[in-house]
């Protein structure tokens, strides 16, 4: 009785497994050749410098690890859409304000087809330029940052 089921089922199951796995080479195939081969890189979800323009807020957070002292701040950054940034921002470090309210910087920035990026940023606060990455999420609509040197993140919306 036992060789009789698995009989059957192995008639059901082995037809069923050839036709999902060629289905499954076909759908790959048809992606590849669409440039769809990995899920953020269609056309309608490809990134660019142009994605992210104009004014973001953002939330500042995290710790300075050499000096292991916390920091929170604010900032308003500028993307022109063609690489360069400006901004000013206001960060408490370890739990002193900074001299100036708001203090400028300026900056570079690329956008990656997949939505991920780099930058930097020049500011008189600190003696080093200030590199960072980036995800670009909601259409451009908000970015998600981490400072390269330091446990520190900030996640910025589009002001409008």
């Amino acid at each position: 009785m036992k060789n009789g089921l698995f009989s059957k089922v192995s008639m059901i199951a082995i037809p069923m497994a050839v036709a999902c796995l060629s289905l499954l080479s076909v759908t790959s195939a048809i992606a590849q050749r669409e440039g769809l081969s990995n899920f953020y890189q269609g056309p309608e979800r490809g990134c660019s410098n142009r994605t992210i323009q104009g004014n973001y807020g953002f939330v500042i957070e995290g710790t300075i690890l050499d000096a292991n002292a916390p920091i929170r701040g604010l900032a308003q950054q500028y993307y022109d859409g063609r690489g360069h940034i400006t901004q000013v921002d206001h960060v408490v470090f370890g739990g002193y304000p900074p001299p100036q309210d708001w203090t400028p910087g300026t900056g570079t920035y690329t956008v990656n087809p997949d939505c991920t990026g780099s930058g930097v940023i020049n500011t008189p606060s600190n003696p080093l330029p200030v590199a960072f990455h980036f995800v670009v999420v909601d259409h451009g609509r908000k970015i998600k940052q981490v400072v390269d040197a330091n446990a520190v993140v900030s996640i910025g919306d589009k002001i409008d």
